[in-house]
């Protein structure tokens, strides 16, 4: 038994002899803990950011792609299509909240004469004064559209039918009083209002169909009081 142990007690000997010795670092400071990112992590972040950049661009240009289309290019008012839209929205929210409005549709009187007689650019001249003059006479919540040609609407908000008429009356009395020089020719252009109230059974085509029919009506009415 001693003659094996003596032999086994060299064995190990040479063994820690002939093997090197394996030295334990402590790691130094914080940065010891911290692994090393991938070779493409670097990359793949420069490329998320990338890609938000350009769909923020992508988002920014599609809304004023669609508020191009809603938009009436010689007026800066919002078109049929853009006024249908707001008209949709607010008869949505006076029928949930309970709320009211009014909607006028107003046609000018003698636009076509003064294309026919002195050019579209008169014409257009013409069309800037009345919008101008109809947003002095809205609240800045109230919303103003052309429908097309010589018509225009306005959605107003809050207001009874009395007070919906006298709006109406007082448009027309103000775009009554425009007056433009061309050629040396004084000419007033005039214009013509009807009125839809907006409640809790509004629908937006009969609203509309119902302002043009009060409109035209109003024009007749016009026409019989011109002297």
């Amino acid at each position: 038994m001693k003659k094996k142990t003596r032999a086994a007690a060299t064995s190990m000997a040479k063994l820690r002899k002939t093997t090197p010795e394996v030295r334990k670092v402590a790691p130094r400071g914080p940065r010891a803990a911290v692994t090393a990112a991938p070779a493409g992590s670097h990359d793949a972040k420069s490329t998320i950011r990338r890609l938000k950049t350009q769909l923020a661009r992508a988002l920014a240009r599609n809304e004023e792609l669609q508020a191009s289309a809603d938009t009436d290019f010689l007026l800066d008012i919002p078109n049929r299509r853009g006024f249908e839209r707001e008209l949709h929205r607010a008869i949505a929210y006076i029928k949930r909240y309970h709320a009211s409005g009014a909607l006028i549709v107003l046609d000018v009187d003698r636009l076509k004469p003064i294309n026919d007689a002195f050019g579209h650019a008169a014409g257009d001249q013409v069309l800037k004064a009345i919008v101008k003059t109809l947003l002095g006479h809205v609240r800045s919540s109230d919303v103003i559209g052309r429908l097309g040609g010589d018509e225009f609407a306005l959605l107003l908000w809050n207001l009874s039918e009395t007070d919906a008429k006298a709006k109406a009356a007082a448009l027309e009395e103000a775009i009554d009083r425009l007056t433009f020089v061309f050629r040396g020719r004084s000419i007033t252009a005039g214009a013509s209002a009807g009125v839809a109230i907006l409640g809790a059974h509004a629908e937006p085509g009969r609203a509309l169909e119902e302002a043009d029919s009060a409109m035209y009506v109003r024009k007749a009415q016009r026409r019989h009081e011109t002297p």
